[in-house]
């Protein structure tokens, strides 16, 4: 019996025949042509032949919004086990047809087993930090280009005696002669230890994996033996494949963040390109990718709420039988936005920070507890402007950037 990938897609004409229009779809992107075949023939291509599935057809009196949901199977005959094949099969040529959005993918168990996921997940990250009861903090590397070594480490170590559980590179810092990824990942990684023995706390630096294709693995193993315990990958620049030979890659014994540059060009528009919580949520998760940042809904790269939390929920499915991967809502986020992300996302759920927590008027330090406090706080159901009463930390923060309702 064949299994198929059914790929569903909202297509938009304000004349078209939507029915005929998928079925043109369906054959156009697997056999090619089908009435003018010969009996036999058709018999023997049949088992390579796109079935739709469904059209739900939404009309408007809105010039332009005329639009159909069109689910259309494709036989997993027809296409390697690997992600670049099944994104050229289901939407390569059709992404150039007119308005066309890829809204979904869903994979057969055959396709789905040829891909582990995420090497630690969810849980893994937890296990690794042994943080199992609040939300995680994340700070960002900000302003490092052109910097060296010693003011990478001062702004790490910084961030660290802040309380966060992961620190990422900013990801346009790229491998070059003043950081360069085995010197960075010493010097962080020492800072690391010497926040731990006033913290108690454990922390993971993820550290930005650049450079070509072809020196990504054994850059990833420099960065790893020099003492790495996380990776940050723009995997959208690289492609999906290439995280999932990472992620699969026994010598990569680290968490994989995944960072969603360039998703801008695919995923805003309502007619055109991929889908977000296809985008960067089941796609990085089967691809590999054990955290996925996105953008949030409250900050500077604003993604619609609904947007975002269909991202959430590809992160997490349970009906995906890969571990899930952890959500990071990113961009504009201070500490008078957690007890939104708290509403939104719950326990499991990144909050990650830059200028949050480097522009406190406190300094950097101050900037991580105010984020800690604000985590707490609103976990316990305690008013921000309450908990600051007893806290300079969040008092000043909220002075600043305010409380979002």
């Amino acid at each position: 019996m064949s299994s198929y990938c059914v790929a569903t897609y909202r297509s938009f004409d304000d004349k078209a025949d939507f029915h005929k229009k998928a079925q043109s779809i369906a054959v156009g992107l697997t056999v090619g042509s089908w009435t003018e075949l010969p009996e036999a023939q058709k018999a023997e291509m049949e088992k390579h032949l796109g079935i739709v599935r469904e059209v739900a057809v939404h009309e408007s009196d809105v010039p332009g919004e005329r639009y159909a949901d069109i689910r259309i199977a494709y036989p997993d005959l027809n296409f390697s086990r690997d992600i670049p094949a099944l994104l050229v099969t289901v939407f390569g040529k059709l992404s150039m047809d007119g308005k066309i959005k890829l809204l979904d993918i869903d994979f057969s168990e055959e396709f789905l087993s040829a891909f582990p996921g995420p090497k630690f997940g969810l849980q893994g990250i937890r296990d690794l930090l042994s943080v199992h009861d609040r939300p995680l903090l994340m700070s960002i590397f900000k302003s490092v280009v052109g910097h060296d070594l010693d003011n990478l480490r001062e702004q790490f170590y910084k961030q660290a005696l802040g309380g966060v559980d992961l620190i990422k590179d900013d990801e346009i810092l790229f491998e070059n002669p003043l950081t360069p990824i085995e010197k960075r990942v010493e010097v962080c990684m020492d800072a690391a230890r010497r926040a731990s023995e006033q913290t108690g706390q454990k922390l993971l630096y993820a550290v930005n994996l650049t450079g070509p294709t072809s020196q990504l693995i054994s850059q990833a193993r420099k960065a790893i033996n020099a003492g790495a315990n996380a990776l940050l990958f723009n995997v959208l620049s690289y492609g999906y494949d290439v995280l999932h030979e990472l992620s699969r890659n026994p010598d990569i014994t680290v968490p994989i963040a995944a960072h969603p540059a360039l998703a801008g060009a695919l995923y805003p528009s309502r007619h055109y390109g991929i889908a977000a919580p296809l985008l960067l949520g089941k796609l990085m998760r089967v691809a590999g990718a054990d955290l996925s940042l996105f953008p949030s809904p409250y900050g500077s790269v604003v993604m619609p709420k609904e947007e975002n939390l269909a991202v959430k929920e590809a992160l997490l499915d349970a009906a995906l039988p890969v571990k899930p991967t952890l959500p990071v809502p990113s961009a504009g986020i201070h500490p008078g936005i957690v007890p939104l992300i708290w509403q939104d996302f719950g326990l499991d759920v990144v909050v990650n920070a830059g200028g949050g927590i480097h522009g406190h008027p406190m300094g950097t330090v101050a900037g991580g507890h105010a984020f800690r406090q604000a985590i707490e706080a609103a976990m316990n159901h305690v008013p921000l402007e309450e908990k600051a009463k007893q806290h300079p930390e969040l008092e000043q923060a909220i002075a600043l950037w305010g409380i979002r309702k």
